[in-house]
């Protein structure tokens, strides 16, 4: 009888269990809430099977979401590489939750989606422009600590707008939004960083503010320059007087130590790259020089990236580098070199003057002596000055390669 009893309940049990839920396939409008400004972005679905994929939109960029588990009512969205997600409760047509870092769970914000919608701003678009903010502009972005230069680089095609911010530690990466009211609005998500922009317009001035994660705002203004410039890249990091090498031991992902006076580095154009998984500039750059890597490392180049990760944890910041690895494929090596903070950073390297950019990358010699440092990264949302970049970077590694080696290291 007693058995009869046990089987019933269990039975219920699992009649009565929920089934999990399904996220509809298309495109989602999501909206997450930042110091009472809603920052929106799109994303689509997609069933692979019985799994899903998601792509995450900002202009002409996807990112992909290949890690989406769904329990019962709920789903959770793993943000590519980076160490946070989007978890949501679904329900039909929307999801309703949270965008949430697992490093800094303090700094999480709430998140909304619906189902069916494609705009980021608004659906109309198409009216005629209410004002015209395409071009270039010379800027300056205002900090409760100071002030730092930029340049706005803004397309506009009827109401749409798309564009970036160039700024000495790297770029806004892909913006994307409308003309509303009069009004700039810009915002990307990339998975790990929710920014958002808003500014007017008089005559060729522009006025506005930026914002970013729960605290983080800063003003900016600047007139509209074609000729607008930033400071020179090479310029801003270097090594302290007394100093033309690069002196380094650092574990790697085993935990056994790497060297700056390994065999492997000797006659070889060394390219060190000071970098985060946590940085979508960095990111930018880690694709950059993979595919580069792949086409020139026969010619006597080495690369190796120096991971300064969120966390001290030695084990933490080698499971984010080897993720970072596995989801983009990266052919070079790397190291553990440190936390985050800059100034913890710098004192890793202290021939350095200070680190103040992820990604900084530091060009050696065949001589063992360095010979450019670049500050930041111009990435592919920047467009020419991608091409800039680029260029200014196989100029210096061929003339790298084609010096004579008069001295060893």
């Amino acid at each position: 009888m007693r058995f009869l009893i046990l089987s019933a309940v269990i039975f219920s049990l699992f009649s009565c269990r929920q089934e999990p839920a399904e996220l509809k396939s298309g495109f989602w409008r999501g909206v997450i809430t930042l110091q009472e400004k809603e920052l929106p972005f799109t994303f689509d679905v997609q069933r692979n099977g019985d799994s899903y994929l998601v792509y995450l939109h900002n202009s002409s960029e996807k990112i992909l979401l290949d890690e989406i588990s769904i329990q019962g009512d709920s789903v959770v969205m793993v943000m590519h590489i980076f160490d946070a997600e989007l978890r949501a409760k679904v329900d039909g047509d929307r999801l309703q939750g949270t965008f949430f870092k697992n490093y800094a769970p303090e700094t999480s914000l709430p998140f909304v989606a619906t189902f069916g919608e494609h705009h980021r701003f608004t659906k109309n678009t198409e009216l005629a422009a209410e004002q015209n903010f395409g071009g270039k502009y010379q800027i300056e972005f205002t900090t409760t600590k100071d002030k730092y230069p930029s340049v706005a680089i803004i397309e506009q095609n009827g109401n749409d707008l798309t564009g970036t911010f160039l700024t000495p530690l790297g770029d806004y990466r892909y913006l994307e939004g409308s003309v509303i009211n009069g009004q700039l609005m810009l915002s990307t998500f990339d998975g790990n960083h929710a920014f958002l922009f808003v500014a007017s317009l008089s005559g060729d001035s522009i006025q506005g503010d930026f914002y970013s994660g729960k605290t983080t705002h800063e003003t900016f203004a600047g007139v509209k320059n074609e000729d607008a410039k930033m400071p020179d890249p090479e310029s801003l990091t270097f090594l302290k007087d007394g100093y033309d090498k690069i002196e380094f031991s650092f574990p790697d992902l085993q935990g056994s130590p790497v060297s700056s006076s390994d065999k492997r580095f000797n006659n070889q154009v060394v390219i060190l790259q000071i970098f985060g998984t946590w940085c979508p500039n960095c990111m930018d750059e880690t694709r950059f020089l993979s595919h580069w890597y792949i086409n020139n490392h026969h010619r006597g180049v080495e690369i190796l990236g120096l991971a300064y990760e969120r966390k001290s944890d030695f084990a933490y910041a080698v499971n984010r580098v080897n993720k970072m690895k596995e989801k983009l494929k990266v052919p070079y090596d790397f190291v553990i070199a440190g936390h985050e903070d800059k100034l913890e950073a710098a004192k890793t390297l202290p021939m350095l003057n200070k680190v103040i950019a992820f990604p900084t990358t530091i060009i050696i010699g065949r001589d063992g002596k360095v010979k450019h440092i670049y500050t930041g990264f111009e990435g592919p949302g920047t467009g020419v000055y991608y091409q800039q970049f680029k260029d200014r970077f196989n100029q210096h590694i061929n003339e790298l390669l084609n010096e004579k080696l008069t001295s060893s290291r």
